[in-house]
């Protein structure tokens, strides 16, 4: 174990992370799948990216937050059915529903507000922007909210369960195949998820010491795997090795958050199905919860299993 000079000397940070508590999840999680038409962090299939303009796949995927537990996939799907994702050079139905996400205007005011980033003033049923984040805040209010009924909050935005089955199975086929664990960071999860619940303790690598801070976590996870990584986030994250943007996540890998690549602060183990465990701050405990690769403070991400057995 690092002695606690060792750790402060390294500059250890495990910044606040608002995850909310969850409980242990079945051991399913790690293959990341949903029923509700693909994971909540999928990466996009080769179909997707070949299908959707790149503008429309960076805003279903900036939208689908606004719903707790909604796949950006469901967003994608809807707007693939009902205009080719803005390629209908009308966009105007007989009903009466107008733009690209199809909403009448009515409808549209109900959950038009607050106005998302780039929307216009006022908001609009045409503009993307504003069509998009309404549609996910339709959705959550009539059950997409954690996937507690998807199927009911679709036949809500549109009657007829044809649609629904049509929109889920769009939903499949954009979300690229999750990633499984391999042995190694199937043994990484499995420790970090025995640790739920074990309180934050700054400098902590585990029962000896009270608890865990952030990167104690990460190392003792990979230690239990056979893997030797460094102590600290900021050198975690140095060590590599890094995926690229966008690449998509396995179980196992560390994400990483701060203010900048020379500044990480903060390490996460993803787990699958968008989900992350950390310890996040003084006072709270292991947790699990949202991946937060979406946040402006998400530095990127690490795969350390592909740098062998006792790598350092």
């Amino acid at each position: 174990m690092s002695s606690l000079f060792t750790k402060i000397a390294g500059g250890i940070g495990c910044t606040v992370l608002a995850l909310p508590l969850l409980a242990v999840v079945i051991i399913a999680a790690l293959l990341g799948g949903l029923s509700s038409g693909g994971s909540v962090a999928a990466s996009p299939s080769k179909q997707a990216l070949a299908d959707i303009p790149a503008y429309m796949l960076a805003l279903y995927q900036r939208a689908a937050p606004e719903c707790p537990g909604l796949s950006w996939t469901i967003l994608a799907a809807i707007g693939k059915v009902e205009t080719d994702h803005g390629r209908n050079p009308t966009m105007v139905s007989s009903a009466g529903a107008v733009g690209p996400m199809q909403f009448l205007p009515s409808t549209f005011t109900s959950y038009a507000y607050p106005v998302p980033p780039g929307g216009k003033q006022p908001p609009t049923p045409w503009d993307p922007t504003d069509a998009v984040h309404a549609a996910a805040r339709l959705l959550c209010a009539n059950g997409a909210r954690n996937g507690k009924n998807l199927r009911q909050a679709l036949w809500h935005y549109n009657h007829d369960w044809a649609y629904v089955d049509h929109v889920l199975a769009v939903a499949a086929d954009y979300a690229a195949a999750p990633l499984a664990p391999n042995s190694a960071t199937a043994k990484a999860v499995v420790f970090a998820r025995a640790q739920l619940g074990t309180p934050y303790v700054w400098g902590g690598d585990g029962p000896a010491d009270g608890g865990f801070d952030c990167s104690g976590l990460t190392q003792a996870a990979y230690r239990a795997a056979g893997l030797t990584i460094p102590r600290v986030a900021q050198a975690q994250y140095d060590a590599g090795p890094r995926l690229p943007n966008g690449a998509q996540l396995a179980p196992g890998d560390l994400l990483f958050f701060g203010t900048g690549p020379r500044n990480v602060t903060h390490v996460s183990l993803y787990t699958g199905g968008g989900q992350a465990i950390d310890a996040p701050h003084p006072g709270a405990v292991v947790r699990q919860g949202p991946a937060r690769t979406n946040t402006a403070s998400f530095q990127g991400a690490t795969r350390p299993s592909n740098r062998g057995a006792g790598a350092r």
